[in-house]
């Protein structure tokens, strides 16, 4: 892929799983809250409905063949919603894990800017094949640290929205909020994010794809990729 290329797709898109992704993560919660209020408040069996449907979501992800990663989380996110819900018996608990898990990732996602490791630098670095060789960039360092803070405070966001909604059991307001904060939201933090980081970026840098190292900069995974089949900077998975 040639650097102009590069500028113009944004490879974000695909590291997240792109739209249908996105509408799938969604997808249980809108089952849950419809069954839920279909069945007069039925608690047992719009969970049921839930956890079929993420198991129907798993098995075609594992037809498409996609990263175990992603079967497994989608699934193990809704049966833990699932489970917290039946314990409580309560409909808004069933929310309640990702409530908590984006007030979580917005706190670490604001401490790994301050540590001056953020995250969208670690997961493209990974994802692009560079480990950490990112951060010898500091072009690339900065880059990634501004469009981080994006990612915080949609995070924070989401949290801020959905915890009165939790809070006064609103479950039509939590179910609509997962969809519009879903797919919608995410579109607009990766392009609003991918802005930033090429913005970042000074004129003639090569992009994500080729950080700008000196000769001397000893990136943590280089011992074990010389004493193995080494990897290619850059190199897509």
């Amino acid at each position: 892929m040639t650097d102009s290329q590069t500028h113009r797709h944004n490879p974000l898109h695909e590291l997240l799983g792109g739209r249908r992704g996105a509408i799938e993560s969604a997808l249980p919660s809108v089952v849950f809250v419809t069954v839920y209020l279909s069945t007069g408040a039925e608690l047992g069996t719009g969970l049921i409905a839930a956890l079929l449907t993420a198991a129907a979501l798993a098995a075609a992800r594992v037809w498409r063949r996609e990263k175990p990663v992603r079967v497994v989380g989608g699934l193990a996110a809704v049966a833990l919603a699932a489970v917290v819900a039946a314990r409580t018996g309560n409909a808004s608990d069933y929310f309640l894990p990702s409530l908590l898990a984006n007030l979580a990732s917005a706190l670490v996602w604001a401490a790994s800017i301050l540590a001056r490791w953020p995250m969208l630098g670690v997961i493209m670095g990974f994802a692009l094949g560079q480990r950490t060789r990112w951060r010898g960039d500091p072009d690339l360092l900065r880059a990634y640290s501004r469009a981080s803070w994006i990612w915080a405070g949609s995070f924070l966001v989401r949290a801020g929205i959905n915890l009165p909604l939790y809070l006064t059991d609103n479950i039509v307001g939590l179910g609509i909020s997962r969809v519009l904060l879903g797919w919608p939201m995410v579109l607009l933090v990766i392009a609003l994010s991918w802005a930033v980081i090429m913005r970042s970026l000074p004129p003639g840098h090569p992009g994500v794809r080729h950080p700008q190292v000196p000769a001397d900069y000893h990136d943590d995974g280089d011992e074990e990729d010389e004493q193995g089949d080494g990897y290619a900077a850059g190199a897509v998975q």
